[in-house]
């Protein structure tokens, strides 16, 4: 199982927010991670959007966390920024032209697995996962 890196932008934005006091800017966290200004301007909208953070446009402006990080869970969070969980084409029955998926055991171990992984992931916030303080 792979996260998309638009779920793993959305935690680093999160992570470098969680360690922020002050307004923050794209700018920042592109260049502190080097990666593209473009992806996470689209991570950032979205987190926005879903209420994760709170941006201001204009002088001053920038982002901030909308909420403690000890109150946003990394399962859900990652429910909501992975577009879907098809494993294998069993898994999306629009899509499945399997011969065996009817017979396979596979895609029951497979779905108990996805479960478990995403279980694990409830299970931590981000305040557990942020990285040590260092100067960002």
């Amino acid at each position: 199982m792979r996260l998309t890196l638009y779920s793993d932008y959305s935690l680093r934005v999160l992570m470098f927010l969680a360690r922020r006091e002050e307004r923050t800017q794209i700018d920042e966290i592109a260049q502190f991670y080097n990666i593209s200004k473009n992806h996470l301007t689209k991570v950032v909208n979205n987190l926005a959007t879903m209420g994760y953070i709170e941006t201001t446009r204009g002088r001053g402006g920038g982002m901030t966390l909308k909420m403690a990080p000890e109150e946003i869970n990394i399962g859900g969070l990652i429910r909501k920024t992975e577009e879907h969980f098809t494993l294998v084409e069993c898994f999306d029955p629009e899509t499945n032209t399997c011969p065996i998926a009817g017979i396979c055991g596979l895609q029951n171990v497979l779905g108990e697995a996805l479960m478990a992984y995403l279980n694990v992931l409830d299970q931590y916030t981000l305040q557990d996962v942020l990285f040590k303080k260092v100067n960002i």
